[in-house]
């Protein structure tokens, strides 16, 4: 594998960058979907526009989160922060971040963010599933030296190879990868077509990859540390938390009877 999927000259075109486009490409068209689908009250520009705000939400909050686990280090060297270009990016400030924009979004719209909010979550997960292609790609998101047999060495410039010369290691990018695949493909051929309050997506999206990037930090080699404990394993296991309570105390999986009543009227 290599990072770099071609160049014109000075330019190079990398395959992180490429599958950043993909994914903002085939979700804005699975999110119009379901947009249509649902009747939500969004035209194609809008939902464009919504899809912008929680790409730029997404990444000042992935790289927030970053500089505050990095806090010494960026203290030290302030005119990295911006410097998004040189790495450090983290998926769950990503999240938060992308969340916030896209509820500042919707509030002003008027339209309800729940019901938005499953519309967007099998786009959001397979995109993520495009990303960690990338990440494979670039060598980067890696995990632990193995002797599995699948384990991979990584070529010497990528981020990974030059951290562990010539060692296999474990492909965790990979792992997230057919995780996240796993998860679109539930929500997309199974909950969607099921009767259920508004949020019952979004929230099983939310416990779903929590529990999955959990099991996967296990194997990271390059994980952010709160003192002792692994960052993303400890707020993967709140925000599963926080799902599960939501999903259960608001009984979200139980059809919503205005809606089925009206059908039948």
């Amino acid at each position: 594998m290599h990072p770099v999927l071609f160049r014109l000259g000075p330019i190079e075109i990398r395959f992180y960058g490429l599958m950043y486009v993909v994914a903002i490409l085939v979700a804005s068209w699975l999110i119009k979907k379901e947009v249509k689908r649902k009747s939500i009250a969004l035209t194609d520009d809008e939902v464009m526009n919504l899809i912008i705000w929680t790409v730029v939400g997404g990444v000042i909050g992935a790289r927030l989160y970053y500089v505050v686990f990095n806090l010494d280090y960026y203290l030290s060297n302030p005119i990295e922060i911006p410097a998004v270009w040189h790495g450090g990016l983290a998926i769950h400030g990503g999240m938060i971040g992308g969340i916030f924009a896209a509820w500042l979004y919707l509030k002003r719209k008027g339209v309800a963010f729940w019901r938005m909010a499953d519309s967007v979550a099998p786009a959001l997960i397979l995109g993520q599933a495009f990303g960690r292609f990338g990440n494979f790609m670039n060598g980067d998101a890696h995990g632990r030296p193995t002797d599995m047999p699948w384990g991979i060495v990584f070529p010497p410039e990528s981020i990974a190879g030059s951290e562990f010369p010539g060692i296999p290691l474990h492909p965790t990018m990979l792992y997230e990868l057919v995780i996240n695949l796993s998860i679109f493909l539930f929500l997309w051929l199974y909950l969607k077509e099921k009767e259920h309050k508004d949020g019952f997506i979004f929230a099983s999206y939310i416990a779903l990859y929590s529990v999955g990037r959990f099991i996967v930090e296990h194997f990271r080699a390059d994980s952010l540390m709160a003192g002792p404990i692994r960052a993303a394993q400890m707020v993967s296991l709140t925000i599963a938390a926080v799902a599960l309570i939501i999903i259960f105390t608001r009984r979200l999986w139980e059809g919503d009877t205005r809606r089925t009543n009206a059908r039948r009227r």
